[in-house]
């Protein structure tokens, strides 16, 4: 029997030769802040010590550590935290948190190195960059980690007192926060979901009885639907749990089916092929899934494609002759295009995972959600329970983005199972299944128009957009330029491309980034035609206020001001600077209710909400704070829990304006009951009035929701959906109605320069720096917000230079299925951030908060491609702007 030493400690390793390390720290022993998350030595979360240096041990084997001395970061500054890990805290190095502990080993032992070698100096960007190179964080937090590490080591933390700006973070340096994948109960069981190995077939024949006659299996249940029929390869067919994930698979393995092979079309271009299989009937329609975030408008079908629906047009008709006319004229100032965007996917770190408990009949569910109160409403609706029977917890959640939104497929198997079980069932879904059918952003094809008046306005613009969503419906990315730039006459044409691969998914801002890839690039080839600046242009057809300060933000710059010519450039080399703007909506949750009181001479405030990085223990703690003069670690938040008041969930930017005015509300409600219960008063002349009478309370609550209008708006600011017209209206109206969220008045606004670098001879882009303007009115957390900005960017970039889902045309099989194939940004890819916020335009707001996630990421792409444009004179219409792409571009340009 051989053993190792881990944190100080001895322990026994396996027998069992397939063993891998990873699983032993944290199934066997417990420790739980390595994380498993890529399985392929890609990611690095799951970095530990081996006798001092740096291991993957998602690929060691377990017996390979047999004597050697293995650190995990539950050992890394064990008694006192280690320089790296306040940097960390205190440059908020971090977002979900799920990828930190690892980026704060491998960081330890770097820091650690460079201060024997060098001492205080300074490392510069170059070299951190190198150091953690294999280490990936999807929340973008890589700015916050070159700070960091920078600060820890010039010794910057070296036994010193230091604040941090987000309230959880010792929890998450420390590897003590515990996400869903980390939760274990006694006598759990681990589940698998059997899943289609062909894009369109019935199932004819399913017998569980193989599986549950292997010893160590506990469950067997079917997943089909009434029709039996499976629609993408990973359609799941059925589900088992077992004592453990080796068995389970056995299990799923023994499982006697047959199927019969349907005709199935994969893909934006086959699907629109008028004789293409059908992959919904009209009667199964309900069944496909949805790729927003409010509930689709009602839409013809034809065949695979749904659509047009064309409800935010203006004067549609006139748009179209006045296009043709000058197409026919051929008007040197219309700009005609069609741009393409590739499938984007979330790649979240934690995976989409479920653990179900009963006890009795009442149902835990801890589950890697972003709706953790809306959650607990599905599953009592689906499974005819009580609200007060269903318990949805979510302590700590690894990063969204958009696909953990809903009541998902991981969470009804793990339910199942654990009710014909009777015992815990935890499903985690591998990373295959998380990079496959989780969802993803549409690939889209954009069809644009723009026409110029003879005075210089804005006269037409035409978009028409397919996006390609799988087996999911409600794409909206042309009606989303009815918001910006208004002309004359508008034809905006969406259309859904439903084919046999997974659906798609709501993915920050959804629509947002490929309207803007296409739409500010056709801005800015108008501004060369008419020869303008591209941000004069802009500032003339645009007259959103909270976008005229950020333009005149952006013309300021040095960088704009100074920016190149693509004719003044020539050799390898060339350089460029790029602007767009974007927006979204101001969205807010109604019925949202906080909970304030005093508790043992505490404030707590407590909300059903999660966090998923994004901060909304933070916001509501420096909300509390503020309010009675205390600082935020005076605040104990609990959130994270169906059974605290209703909260809103992390998604389209809602939740800062969700609950900051009833957390404002509720402030003001506890400080008249304190002032009314208060045993003694405030000795007169005190600097803390508030907190010598809140330790001076008994125990006091009171409850808050946010209202239906906090103020009213001011005369010149109005509802984007009112400035829609009647159909704007109305769907606003359903969107409160049957997804219970209402749009506010005012937008949130951003503009984006960007500078790259561009390499003519190996086609390969530099993204030197990023200046980013937002407008989201008054920042509640100033460090969180930045992070939040920048990993926006960084996603960006990413969807620009690098990301795309690829699949199988034949057999509709995900190939980038993995984080070896799919590239997201690295630490190495980040450029210089600088994030300008302007807190105006949302004092109508209680709190004048609204959200930032969304609107920072919209200009990004098309900001990169107009920089491109600047350094070397060739227009990129399709993303990823991959080397080959950028080449090709070149030599055409070069021929004509």
């Amino acid at each position: 029997m051989s053993t190792m030493t881990i944190n100080g400690r001895p322990a026994t390793l396996p027998d069992d030769p397939d063993a891998l390390l990873v699983d032993v720290i944290r199934d066997d022993l417990g420790l739980t802040g390595t994380k498993l998350v890529c399985g392929a030595g890609v990611c690095g979360a799951c970095t530990v010590l081996v006798d001092g240096a740096p291991v993957v041990s998602c690929l060691m084997p377990a017996r390979a550590a047999a004597n050697t001395a293995v650190t995990t970061v539950e050992g890394i500054g064990a008694t006192d935290l280690h320089p790296v890990q306040k940097a960390f805290m205190a440059h908020d190095a971090l977002q979900c948190g799920f990828c930190t502990p690892g980026f704060v080993v491998e960081a330890a032992v770097f820091c650690d190195a460079w201060r024997k070698d060098k001492g205080t100096a300074i490392p510069s960007r170059e070299e951190i960059g190198a150091a953690l190179s294999g280490h990936l964080c999807r929340c973008g937090a890589y700015d916050g980690i070159f700070n960091a590490v920078a600060a820890a080591c010039a010794g910057q933390f070296d036994g010193i007192e230091f604040a941090s700006p987000r309230v959880e973070a010792r929890a998450k340096v420390t590897g003590s926060a515990k996400y869903t994948v980390d939760i274990r109960h006694d006598g759990q069981q681990e589940g698998v979901i059997l899943r289609s190995r062909f894009p369109h077939s019935r199932i004819t024949e399913l017998d569980l009885s193989p599986a549950r006659a292997i010893p160590g299996v506990s469950a067997a249940v079917s997943l089909l639907g009434d029709d039996r029929i499976v629609r993408f390869v990973g359609d799941p067919i059925a589900a088992v749990a077992a004592k453990d994930r080796k068995t389970a698979e056995a299990a799923i393995a023994a499982i006697r089916m047959n199927a019969e092979r349907l005709p199935s079309v994969i893909g934006l271009d086959a699907a629109r092929d008028p004789g293409s299989p059908v992959v919904f009937e009209k009667s199964s329609r309900r069944k496909a899934g949805n790729v927003s975030e409010g509930t689709p408008a009602p839409a013809a079908w034809n065949g695979n494609v749904r659509g047009p629906s064309s409800a935010f047009s203006q004067k549609a008709r006139k748009a179209r002759n006045w296009v043709a006319a000058a197409r026919e004229q051929q008007n040197p100032w219309l700009v005609e295009e069609t741009f393409r965007t590739g499938t984007q996917s979330h790649s979240c770190l934690e995976p989409h995972a479920t653990v179900a408990r009963f006890d009795g009949d009442r149902l835990t569910v801890h589950a890697s959600t972003q709706s953790v109160f809306h959650l607990m409403e599905l599953i009592a609706k689906r499974y005819r329970l009580g609200h007060d029977k269903v318990r949805v917890i979510a302590d700590h959640v690894g990063g969204g983005f958009g696909s953990k939104g809903t009541l998902g497929i991981e969470t009804t198997a793990a339910i199942d199972l654990a009710r014909e079980a009777r015992a815990p069932v935890r499903i985690a879904y591998d990373r295959h299944e998380e990079m496959s059918v989780t969802g993803y952003r549409p690939a889209t094809e954009l069809k644009i128009a723009l026409l110029p008046s003879g005075q210089g306005g804005l006269k037409a613009l035409s978009l028409t957009a397919y996006a390609d969503t799988g087996a999911a419906t409600n794409s909206t990315l042309a009606a989303l330029a009815r918001l910006i730039y208004p002309a004359e006459a508008k034809e905006l044409v969406d259309y859904d491309v439903i084919s046999n691969l997974p659906p798609g998914a709501p993915f920050r801002g959804p629509g947002g980034p490929p309207m803007a890839f296409a739409l500010e690039q056709a801005i800015d080839e108008a501004a060369l035609r008419m020869k303008l600046d591209p941000i004069a242009l802009r500032q003339r057809w645009d007259p959103n206020p909270n976008r005229q300060r950020l333009y005149d933000w952006a013309a300021g710059l040095d960088l704009w001001r100074n920016r190149p010519t693509a004719r003044a450039q020539t050799g390898r080399y060339r350089r460029g600077v790029g602007v767009a703007a974007g927006y979204w909506l101001y969205i807010w949750q109604p019925g949202v209710k906080i909970e304030l009181k005093v508790e043992s001479g505490r404030l707590v405030a407590s909300t059903a909400t999660q966090d998923i990085g994004q901060g909304s223990r933070t916001v509501i703690a420096n909300t509390v704070a503020h309010e009675f003069g205390l600082e935020p670690h005076d605040v104990d938040v609990r959130i994270g829990d169906s059974d605290l008041p209703e909260g809103p969930g992390a998604g389209g930017s809602r939740s800062t304006a969700s609950v900051i005015p009833p957390t404002l509300l509720a402030a003001q409600k506890l400080k008249d009951a304190i002032e009314q219960h208060a045993k003694r008063k405030p000795v007169p002349g005190s600097n803390a009035p508030w907190r010598e009478m809140i330790a001076a309370s008994p125990d006091l609550a009171v409850a808050s929701v946010r209202p239906e209008d906090s103020r009213p708006a001011a005369p010149d600011i109005r509802s984007p959906m009112k400035d829609a017209g009647f159909i704007g209206m109305i769907f606003g109206w359903m969107l409160r109605r049957f997804s219970n969220l209402a749009v506010g008045a005012g937008v949130p606004s951003s503009v984006q320069v960007i500078e790259v670098e561009v390499d003519t001879w190996l086609g390969h882009v530099r993204v030197l720096s990023v200046h980013t303007g937002i407008a989201v009115g008054r920042i509640a957390a100033p460090a969180l917000a930045r992070s939040q900005a920048t990993g926006s960017v960084i996603q960006g970039l990413g969807y620009a230079l690098y990301e795309a889902r690829e699949t199988d045309s034949r057999s509709g099989n995900v190939l980038s299925a993995g984080m070896e194939d799919y590239r997201i940004p690295g630490i190495a890819d980040t450029p210089a951030l600088s994030v300008h916020f302007d807190e105006a335009g949302f004092d109508h707001v209680l709190g004048g908060s609204v959200g930032i996630g969304e609107v920072a990421t919209v200009p990004t792409s098309p900001a990169l491609a107009n920089a491109i444009h600047n350094a070397t004179g060739v227009r990129l219409t399709e993303i990823p702007i991959r080397p080959d792409r950028l080449i090709s571009a070149l030599k055409g340009r070069t021929a004509a």
